[in-house]
């Protein structure tokens, strides 16, 4: 089981990888924006970073006019092979559990592991995405790498479908956990109802969070920053990392498989991960900043636009409750309490 997870995990993004660095270097797909060379035009003759003023990130005004038809077209393209994609992985990956000879999962099992397999795939290929856009970027405001946006637009479908994986999982959870029709019987009218306000009550700030990224920063990174902070882009990207060990971690305890040096070489992983690309990601961007315009990180809080800090507060806010909630559990996987307690439940993402 481990080893099926971790095989799905590594292919699909190391055939994603070599696809992008093989197009990465046939073609120059690191461009700076025009912008730059008004942006230059603000530098002294022998300064790199200092003459720059933070007021630079104040971002236009969208024109009327957003995509041309070429674009557009490449957006529609991209948006139909995510809504391909990460369905398609879902569905390939439950059948196959289910009906190989050698596994015959349970429906329920199938759904479950699935649905992190596809969850891991995604975070492997943006974290990778990541890696390209930000070591390609050579000016954090004004480079643009073509994997920003392309992979902005491969993702949201993502987001979507998550959504309705997390319903299958919670109600596949439900049926086992005998809340369901006796021996397979339908459900009572209302049910279903029942079931999903019982979802969206445990799986609410999850899915605050996937509908914000598709209503809110999808829209927000194609349009209204029109190309700038691919760099910024690209490390959010990277916050990616921590999910395979999130994904792991779930499924391990799923398998009542707590007890195992692997769950805890995978929780510390989780933790670590989890603080250095979702918690401490967000002062780096503030110094990575401060650096470029040559302000001390205290200072950059100060110079930015308010929209701006209270953009990254809101992503932060969720991270560091899903981050309390993963130190609580590590607390009571490596300290135990001396009494026999039932096993702690996973910490989510």
């Amino acid at each position: 089981m481990t080893l099926l997870f971790v095989v799905g995990c590594v292919f699909f993004p190391l055939v994603f990888a070599l696809l992008c660095w093989g197009l990465q270097n046939h073609s120059d797909l690191q461009m700076p924006r025009p912008e730059a060379v008004l942006v230059a035009s603000n530098r002294g003759c022998g300064s790199e970073l200092h003459g720059e003023t933070p007021l630079q990130l104040h971002l236009p005004v969208p024109s009327p006019l957003l995509f041309s038809l070429p674009e557009a077209r490449a957006t529609m393209l991209t948006l139909v092979a995510g809504g391909v994609v990460f369905p398609g992985l879902f569905l390939l990956s439950k059948n196959t559990l289910q009906r190989l000879p050698q596994l015959r999962w349970e429906e329920a099992d199938a759904v479950i592991v699935s649905a992190r397999l596809v969850s891991s795939v995604q975070a492997v290929m943006a974290s990778t995405a990541g890696y390209i856009v930000s070591t390609s970027c050579k000016h954090i405001i004004d480079d643009q790498h073509w994997l920003s946006s392309a992979y902005t637009q491969f993702a949201v479908p993502y987001f979507i479908y998550d959504i309705y994986a997390m319903f299958l999982c919670h109600w596949h959870k439900h049926q086992v956990k005998g809340h369901g029709g006796d021996e397979g019987e339908a459900r009572a009218p209302g049910s279903t109802w029942a079931v999903a306000r019982g979802y969206l009550h445990k799986e609410f700030l999850m899915v605050l969070h996937h509908a914000v990224m598709v209503l809110v920063c999808f829209p927000l990174s194609v349009v209204w920053r029109q190309g700038k902070g691919d760099y910024f882009l690209g490390c959010l990207l990277m916050a990616e990392v921590s999910t395979p060990f999130v994904c792991l971690g779930k499924i391990l305890i799923q398998y009542k498989q707590q007890h195992t040096l692997l769950h805890k070489v995978n929780g510390a992983l989780m933790l670590l991960s989890f603080l250095c690309c979702r918690v401490l990601l967000f002062p780096y961007l503030y110094w990575a900043y401060g650096r470029h315009a040559g302000l001390p990180l205290l200072a950059v809080p100060r110079a930015l636009p308010a929209h701006v800090n209270l953009g990254a507060a809101l992503l932060l806010a969720p991270q560091l409750y899903w981050f309390f909630l993963i130190c609580r559990g590590a607390f009571r996987l490596f300290w135990p309490r001396s009494s026999p307690s039932p096993s702690p439940s996973p910490a989510r993402e």
